[in-house]
């Protein structure tokens, strides 16, 4: 931020982005004295704030202004969380304090302001470890609890924070490189999450886009030209498939209108890179959406209708049985509902439409302020108990004494980030559970003492074990037995938190099976790493582990409370190895402090290691990260791995920058190719690669059946550049349909 006087020009911005946020406003409060309370809060930030700019030089109450014209629009929450966005800043900015927004606006606006000031801190704040005893890693850990915290004492406080990252993240550009990539690190890893399961699938995308904007700009430059490309090609097409449609429903009486989506491009990317196809095969690109009033007067239920504008739809247009998802019976755990299928245009174009109400829509538009909206006027709809369910969950697991802030950062993003399955009682009742989720995991999802008694189950009338691994639409039956009790090994498969803590508790009662347990675990995992566990590492790992005694470090491997995932991850020397095991080999721990430098050339002369899990190539965006002990990692930008190391160590962050001479170094990667088979393909692809191109291949994998061949190569190559010019003269092979570069 910065301090100079404002001119007429920004007294003008200033006064037209209020003006339209007051409009706004206006729909929203129940009534004058509402809407009075925010212009009140309008006046009193804007005074507060004067004078003052933001890093790209426009006044910094241009910012208040958006995060609460956010807030209303595209959330849809009153006047004292407009009030609250608009203040959001003055606390952490100015001299004044909570107190005094307390006196002036009362006791929840205040609080709102406090919580969001409580956020900011632990976001903004860099952590020093130095003469503690905590690693870094332990109070990042600390800080994410913080904010989900907010989340028991009022879910808006993290609703508003959505809306300012939101904006943030528009404004990005004016942010020095390192910066903006902890930002969209910490955006991807907790944000971007946290947008889903709230139901906010506008943010949820716009923060996706500008995630892949900066992360992969090549990606998002391509496939947003070739998105508006369609568009415009397709444009016609799509007016005359809606038609026949409009005509149907307008001649049975319903009361509707048709919108038109097209996939954004960072969820196009998302499935090129998932699938590991190319753009062309990603089929759902159109979709529309008919939103309805239901007939109230009508004995059809919300969902029957639904069902009667799939049947009008049906008759007009042949569809995909293995494409329809039924979200009206069955609606997802942020509340979603919808009818989705997809239907064949009159061009061969397949096109996805979601059948809603209205109330639908306000819920999958605006996520869990509409939801709370309905359900406080009195209706209840099929996804209520799913959106408070997953609130209680949650709030459960932050307040829960037993769980540290490490493990309740891994619990919670695993949470976020896990899809549901829908399995069904033997009554036919239908239940949520994470998708992974064993039969016993379902077990303990009906009941504790069910899970406890559990000896096997019935999936669809077939007896399996208690590991068996569930999947939508299956019917699971629970076999129990009166001396059925928790055994040492359910903690190897458990996945949900609750199963995981129930038998973690049960044996705590049970010491001497679950030490013997302990001990055998720990004797595997070494051994599989090649470690001989003998006196001196058993004391090192005591200490490590700050266990009291010898029992007490098998007993808590044991019971699960020190966990042994990863070990192999974390032992060798990959630049992001943390404390404990850094004891344990008897490395000295340094304090974590920020780099000298933000920036460093990568190439000759510098220490640096590629990471095996993305395999960066010159050309790629990357993105380093400078441990404690001066190693250096470099990723690409879009990989999974480094934003949640970007997101736990924020201040390990360097902006790598290749070296311009890099023909000394040669980088691994992996090329996938398809097509039909013929002879001689095999040498032309090789004697390409070899003989044109000087390309070295560490390996050569092709198979062919019924005349189509598929496989993949391993090669080395000095740039991004080379590898692009290879996989553009590779596709031009006769035969060859397909070439993209894959994950090793």
């Amino acid at each position: 931020m910065s301090f100079s006087q404002f001119n007429e020009e920004d007294f003008r911005l200033i006064e037209q982005d209020w003006k339209v946020l007051e409009a706004s406003a206006a729909k929203r409060c129940a009534n004058d004295e509402e809407l009075e309370v925010v212009r009140r809060a309008f006046e009193f930030a804007n005074s507060a704030h004067m004078n003052v700019r933001r890093r790209s030089g426009e006044p910094y109450m241009l910012h208040p202004i958006a995060v609460a014209q956010i807030v209303v629009d595209s959330i849809g929450l009153g006047y004292k969380s407009i009030s609250a966005a608009l203040l959001h800043d003055v606390v952490e900015d100015t001299d004044y304090t909570v107190e005094d927004l307390r006196e002036e606006f009362g006791d929840k606006i205040a609080s709102l302001v406090d919580g969001l000031t409580k956020i900011k801190n632990v976001l903004d704040t860099e952590q020093k470890t130095k003469g503690t005893d905590i690693s870094h890693e332990s109070l990042q850990a600390e800080n994410f609890k913080r904010i989900l915290l907010t989340m028991n004492d009022d879910v808006r406080v993290v609703l508003i924070k959505l809306a300012d990252r939101l904006h943030n993240c528009r404004t990005i550009e004016h942010m020095p490189e390192h910066k903006r990539d902890k930002i969209l690190s910490e955006t991807m890893f907790i944000f971007i999450p946290l947008a889903h399961r709230l139901g906010l699938y506008s943010i949820k995308s716009e923060l996706e886009n500008i995630w892949l904007k900066y992360k992969e700009p090549e990606a998002y430059e391509e496939i947003k030209a070739r998105i508006d490309h369609n568009i415009a090609e397709k444009g016609k097409e799509m007016e005359a498939f809606c038609k026949p449609i409009e005509e149907a429903l307008n001649n049975v009486g319903f009361s509707f209108e048709i919108k038109k989506r097209v996939k954004t491009p960072y969820s196009a990317w998302h499935k090129m890179q998932v699938k590991q196809i190319p753009f062309e095969e990603v089929y759902d690109l159109y979709a529309i959406r008919i939103i309805f009033d239901p007939d109230t007067q009508s004995k059809e239920t919300e969902r029957d209708q639904c069902y009667r504008i799939f049947s009008i739809i049906t008759g007009i247009y042949r569809y995909m049985p293995e494409r329809l998802r039924d979200w009206v019976k069955r609606p997802k755990s942020n509340g979603y509902e919808a009818l989705h299928c997809t239907l064949l245009s009159p061009s061969g174009v397949w096109v996805e439409v979601q059948i809603r109400t209205r109330r639908m829509d306000d819920i999958a538009e605006k996520g869990i302020a509409a939801h709370w909206a309905y359900k406080k006027n009195g209706y209840i709809g099929e996804g209520e108990n799913e959106m408070d369910l997953w609130l209680s969950h949650i709030k459960e697991i932050l307040v829960n004494p037993d769980v540290n802030a490490l493990e309740l950062l891994d619990i919670i993003h695993n949470d976020l980030t896990s899809a549901d399955i829908y399995v069904f009682t033997p009554r036919g009742e239908q239940r949520t559970i994470q998708k992974g989720a064993t039969a016993l995991d379902f077990a303990y999802l009906i009941h504790t003492e069910i899970g406890n008694a559990a000896i096997a189950a019935k999936v669809n009338q077939r007896l399996v074990t208690l590991n068996h691994v569930l999947k939508t639409g299956d019917k699971v039956e629970i076999i129990t037995a009166e001396d059925g009790r928790p055994q040492a090994e359910w903690l190897t498969f458990v996945t949900t938190h609750k199963a995981k803590t129930v038998v973690t508790d049960y044996f705590k009662n049970e010491r001497r099976q679950t030490c013997d347990f302990g001990r055998k675990m720990l004797e595997g995992h070494m051994n599989a790493l090649g470690i001989k566990l003998d006196e001196s590492a058993l004391q090192k790992l005591e200490g490590a582990f700050g266990a009291e005694n010898r029992e007490d470090l098998f007993f808590k491997i044991g019971i699960g409370e020190f966990s042994l995932n990863n070990l192999e991850g974390r032992l060798v020397n990959k630049g992001n190895k943390i404390s404990w095991i850094r004891r344990v080999l008897g490395i000295k721990e340094e304090a974590s402090t920020k780099p000298e430098s933000t920036t460093i050339i990568i190439g000759r002369g510098t220490g640096f290691s590629i990471a095996s899990c993305c395999n960066p190539i010159p050309g790629d965006p990357v993105i380093g990260f400078k441990a404690p002990d001066g190693t250096i990692t470099v990723h690409k930008k879009s990989c999974s791995v480094a934003e949640n190391i970007a997101a736990v160590h924020g201040d390990w962050v360097i902006v790598p920058k290749w070296q311009d001479q890099t023909e000394d170094h040669s980088f691994l990667v992996r090329i996938s190719l398809r097509g039909l088979d013929r002879k001689g393909l095999v040498n032309e692809i090789t004697s390409y690669l070899s003989i044109i191109m000087g390309i070295n291949m560490r390996s050569l994998t092709l198979s062919a059946d019924g005349g189509v061949f598929e496989g993949f190569i391993d090669l080395y190559v000095n740039s991004k550049e080379i590898l692009e010019k290879m996989i553009k003269k590779l596709s031009s092979i006769d035969g060859i349909e397909n070439v993209s570069r894959t994950a090793l």
